[in-house]
């Protein structure tokens, strides 16, 4: 509902409607609407998380990037709603502004580790710093899925995703990225 009809036009009357349940069976998991929504970007981020952060090694974490750009291409209702919802919730009034904050706060530090270890090692594109190869990443994979709502059989969301991160590391460390192991 939130992903069709956005946080503000979905009710948890048509929750219920849809999952075929009594809204006071909704209201009884869910008091609220924002705590619905809660719930259900808590969960869409622990399957990410999960997957993402199963390795410390950073050539995991970028591949566990791509892998959750391709996922989402499987997923379409999560892609809508985070784009609605990165839309809507941009406005300090909205109840998941501060989600959205502290979303995009975790994304860039977790990535900016993963960039800095391998700016340690001599493995980033010369010129590109930690940060600003976090943030691009994060600013990509955004837009990319954007691009994909308007044009779903033209956009490839993990190939765009992985020519990026490509372009962000040494020409030595583009191989390791689809290795499943690290360079030493």
């Amino acid at each position: 509902m939130f992903a069709t009809f956005g946080y503000r036009n979905g009710s948890l009357r048509d929750v219920a409607a849809a999952a075929d349940i009594t809204h006071a069976g909704v209201r009884h998991y869910f008091p609220t609407k924002a705590e619905l929504l809660q719930a259900v970007l808590n969960w869409r981020d622990e399957q990410a998380i999960r997957r993402m952060a199963s390795t410390d090694e950073p050539f995991g974490v970028l591949r566990g990037w791509i892998e959750a750009a391709e996922h989402n291409q499987n997923a379409p209702h999560m892609v809508e709603l985070q784009v609605s919802l990165a839309s809507e919730a941009t406005s300090p009034d909205h109840p998941m502004y501060t989600y959205l904050l502290e979303r995009y706060d975790f994304a860039v530090a977790f990535l900016t580790s993963a960039f800095a270890d391998l700016d340690r090692r001599g493995m980033l594109s010369p010129g590109v710093s930690p940060d600003t190869a976090a943030r691009t990443l994060v600013a990509v994979t955004d837009g990319v899925q954007t691009q994909w709502l308007l044009r779903r059989e033209r956009v490839d969301m993990g190939g765009i995703v992985r020519g990026h991160i490509e372009r962000l590391l040494s020409a030595d460390a583009r191989p390791a990225l689809l290795d499943s192991g690290s360079p030493d």
